[in-house]
């Protein structure tokens, strides 16, 4: 039996100075492991007589008891011991803030905000929402919205164009959304009441100008749309997102090769207080627009008769009435993927403008 004393001192020895779970992990291997000092025992108790498997075998298997109970106590203790050493290294301090949430930390960008309160105050008129290709041909950009040869858009100083294909044709990036009009037009036949949001291109950058931007156009169709209903559509459309109770606007004569007449559009403000300018106020003018009747060529483009139909059309830069609308001083921020510029003019993910709840609550 001094070969089982002898084991169980060298195991509790081992037991005892087990220093962490790992090292009282390979104790508990080497002695009860498949191939253990104490298993190897185990394994002999088939070979005994009787008598010697009544005083050794019970030697053995009180021996592998006794191991057993202190790994297992042994275990608990340094388990004990690493959670009081964690916990007194890897403090907390309560009294900071708890972290919001990540729909709470993010914002939806003033670009996505604004095409979405567009959306709103021009679906509960009625109007449906178009899209195109960023990268047009010159018939849809130009031709078709009666750009005569030579004007100056057609040139390179003012529009991103491709290299020539095989039939020698330059496809180009948009430089508005008036394409969108005739695709529409030849889609299906009036009435037609769309808006057009998307990006558009042009060579220019500055703090009020970008080489890709955002614009919004709107078109109606119909047998008896008018100037009058077109003011009446732009009133309403102001006053609803400037979040205004009345606007004062004035039509001036301007020039679109794709309308006749063409008008550029002011809307009365307050410039008193800074880069937050105030509508519905104020003894200053500001222009927000562009529109005018839809030009009898740009309907045949389209695919209807001018003697029949009728329509007009508008269109605005997105990013500039956002700035207008929010105290935003340099277009060049909104594309810089500043997180700080974002987190201070950005909207709450889950705030849904609707007209009813106001566009930008």
């Amino acid at each position: 039996m001094s070969d089982l004393v002898e084991l169980k001192e060298t195991l509790f020895l081992e037991i005892n100075a087990a220093a962490d779970e790992a090292a009282i992990e390979a104790v508990r291997v080497g002695a009860l492991g498949k191939k253990g000092s104490i298993s190897e025992l185990l394994k002999t108790l088939g070979t005994m007589t009787p008598e010697d498997r009544q005083t050794r075998g019970a030697a053995i298997n009180a021996l592998k008891t006794e191991v057993t109970e202190a790994i297992a106590s042994r275990k608990t203790e340094l388990r004990d011991a690493a959670i009081e050493a964690r916990l007194k290294a890897e403090t907390v301090d309560v009294s900071l803030p708890v972290r919001s949430s990540p729909a709470e930390r993010g914002r939806i960008h003033p670009i996505s905000q604004i095409v979405d309160e567009i959306t709103a105050i021009f679906a509960d008129m009625g109007f449906s929402i178009a899209e195109g290709p960023d990268i047009e041909t010159d018939y849809y950009n130009f031709t078709a919205l009666n750009f005569p040869e030579g004007h100056p858009a057609r040139e390179m100083h003012d529009t991103f164009f491709f290299p020539p294909d095989e039939n020698g044709e330059r496809k180009v990036l948009r430089t508005h959304t008036s394409p969108v009009q005739v695709r529409t037009m030849e889609a299906g036949a009036p009435p037609i009441r769309i808006i057009i949001p998307g990006k558009t291109y042009r060579q220019d950058s500055d703090a009020t100008h970008s080489p890709m931007f955002h614009q919004v156009e709107g078109l109606v169709v119909d047998r008896t749309a008018n100037v009058a209903n077109m003011r009446w559509v732009l009133e309403e459309f102001c006053k609803a997102f400037f979040e205004v109770d009345s606007v004062t606007m004035r039509f001036r004569p301007s020039f679109f090769p794709f309308t006749e007449p063409s008008f550029e559009v002011d809307i009365q403000c307050d410039r008193s207080s800074g880069p937050i300018v105030k509508f519905g106020e104020g003894t200053d003018w500001m222009e927000i627009l562009g529109c005018g009747m839809v030009h009898p060529n740009v309907l045949r483009a389209g695919g209807l008769d001018p003697d029949e139909y009728q329509g007009f059309a508008w269109g605005m830069g997105l990013d500039r009435i956002a700035m207008l609308k929010y105290g935003m001083p340099d277009l060049r921020d909104f594309f810089n993927a500043d997180v700080r510029w974002l987190s201070h003019y950005g909207f709450r993910p889950l705030d849904m403008p609707t007209l009813f709840g106001g566009l930008s609550a």
